[in-house]
């Protein structure tokens, strides 16, 4: 990804900031992007933009307000996502607070341990006690305010324990249903992109990009 620059009004429909301020999830975003054969260039969020407080209460609200922020700081447009783990025995926890599950300062160990130890707690033993999903809200969106909305979910169960040292977050966990048995932390990152619902979202929001009048 390329450093902002000045000027360059010609090109700027099709260059987005991206507002993730996680490199694990960056680096996935770029790959699903490129894999769908995107005609976008992607700018690195520069290291001096202070990271968005998510304080929304869906994932669609704390999705707008990072590319609302990046758009408004670095003067592009700019592509944001944010993404829940739905939980079913859990009461749909974690949800929005997937990322900070244990804490403001949570690890990804931290996050999966908290789980593994809820669903423990819950008595939920058998596969079917152990239903989640996935789910990605991808957002772009302008300087002007115009923005274009999709979403990816993938339904799944959660492993006994961690499998597999692929991935990142709650991957080593997540078994999808459409897959082969496998964890997401199993699967190499194109057949992960191919099933999971961040490459679904992502996937989404390219079509529709293609499909909607660029705004100025």
């Amino acid at each position: 990804m390329s450093a902002p620059e000045p000027g360059g009004a010609a090109s700027a429909a099709r260059r987005f900031v991206l507002a993730s301020a996680n490199p694990d999830k960056a680096e996935e975003i770029r790959r699903i992007l490129v894999g769908a054969g995107a005609d976008i260039e992607l700018v690195a969020r520069p290291a001096d933009v202070d990271d968005v407080a998510e304080t929304g209460s869906t994932l669609e609200e704390n999705a707008r307000l990072k590319a609302a922020a990046l758009a408004g700081a670095i003067g592009l447009p700019a592509l944001a996502d944010d993404t829940g783990l739905e939980v079913a025995v859990l009461g749909g926890a974690p949800g929005v607070r997937s990322a900070r599950f244990s804490g403001e300062h949570a690890t990804y160990d931290a996050n999966v341990d908290k789980l593994l130890a809820e669903l423990a707690a819950a008595g939920a033993a058998a596969p079917g006690q152990r239903r989640a999903r996935f789910r990605t809200v991808a957002l772009a969106r302008w300087p002007g305010g115009a923005e274009l909305l999709t979403e990816g979910v993938v339904d799944g169960t959660i492993a006994s324990g961690r499998r597999g040292s692929g991935g990142f977050g709650y991957d080593p966990v997540f078994v999808p249903d459409e897959g082969d048995g496998r964890t997401f932390a199993e699967m190499s990152p194109e057949e992960k992109h191919e099933l999971s619902h961040r490459g679904r979202a992502f996937r989404a929001l390219h079509a529709a990009l293609r499909r909607a009048p660029q705004p100025r």
